[in-house]
Order: structure tokens, then C-alpha cells, then sequence
């Protein structure tokens, strides 16, 4: 093979896994890969209707969270 095919080759793998590094970086930085909870919850839920339970429940605390969000930003104080 010819040189410059080789450094061609070597710059562009280069490039390639500096992209690919620089993509997990930022998905490690931004929490991409959180899910602190998916192993234990998927040992405590085996089957469907615990499943549904559960998720009923994230449903709950989303809503009662949302809830206080909108008290607190609705919230004047009296004259």
C-alpha cells in the first residue's frame, strides 16, 4: 500500500475515535446513561401486575410533584 493511503487511513480512524470519545464525554456529562433504579426495579417487579403498580406509582408522584410545582408558582401572598 501506498503512504499516504495509510495516513489517510490513520487520520481518519484518528478522527473517528476522537468523535466516538467525545460523544460518550458529553452522554456521561448530560446523564444519558443514569437509571439508577432499572436493575433493582426489575428485580422487585417480575411480573405484569407488579409492573403496572409501579408504574401507577411513578405516575402518582409525577402528578402530586407537578401539583406542588403549580401551588408554588401560583402562590401570592395576601394584601
Amino acid at each position: 500500500m501506498s503512504e499516504n493511503i495509510i495516513i489517510v487511513m490513520i487520520g481518519i480512524s484518528t478522527l473517528l475515535g476522537a468523535t466516538g470519545l467525545a460523544a460518550l464525554l458529553w452522554g456521561v456529562k448530560t446523564g444519558q446513561f443514569d437509571d439508577k433504579s432499572k436493575f433493582i426495579d426489575a428485580a422487585r417487579f417480575d411480573n405484569e401486575e407488579e409492573l403496572r403498580d409501579a408504574a401507577m406509582m411513578e405516575e402518582k408522584k409525577k402528578a402530586r410533584k407537578q401539583k406542588q410545582q403549580d401551588k408554588k408558582k401560583n402562590y401570592m401572598p395576601a394584601d
